[in-house]
């Protein structure tokens, strides 16, 4: 039996080893999720300051993360305020990966959008994914359409979930 997670926010050193790690592991297999270059903790905090990340925790180790914005204007332009939070860099530490943390992750990410009064959870993915993709329907997340977003192609996806007290 596997020790249970808890979870912190704010943690970008932390969140940025286990995306790194993760970014590594993928190259190292030839299917670059992440230039691992990218997701240094400073260029990663341009984009998703401190306070977005969430990081689960097992034994005092971080095994996984991601990213939580209140607004997504590249991937989300048509979204009126306040709808939705966006999940980006979701990654499980490759020596936690194929445990269902993935999931886990998923459903602390809604968890944390119902609290938020957010109707929607949503996320995108590189359409030439479809491990991932089926990662996110299996979860519940439905598609929308795809889109070219910095010159590459998404899947968009959203996952409903209640507000609190409904």
């Amino acid at each position: 039996m596997t020790s249970p997670l808890h979870f912190t926010q704010g943690d970008l050193q932390a969140a940025a080893g286990v995306v790194r790690a993760t970014a590594l592991h993928q190259e190292a297999l030839g299917r670059t999720l992440w230039p691992p270059a990218s997701v240094t903790a400073e260029r990663l905090a341009r984009h998703y300051p401190a306070p977005t990340w969430h990081v689960a925790w097992r034994n005092g180790a971080a095994v996984g993360a991601f990213s939580l914005l209140d607004t997504d204007p590249p991937f989300w332009p048509d979204d009126p305020p306040g709808e939705a939070l966006y999940l980006h860099k979701l990654a499980v530490h490759p020596a936690c990966q194929g445990q269902g943390l993935a999931h886990t992750l998923l459903g602390h990410a809604a968890q944390v959008t119902r609290a938020a009064g957010r109707p929607w959870l949503k996320l995108d993915t590189a359409a030439t994914r479809p491990a991932l993709q089926r990662l996110y329907e299996t979860f519940g997340f439905e598609p929308m359409g795809e889109r070219d977003v910095f010159d590459f192609r998404v899947v968009l996806y959203r996952l409903p979930v209640s507000a609190p007290g409904t």
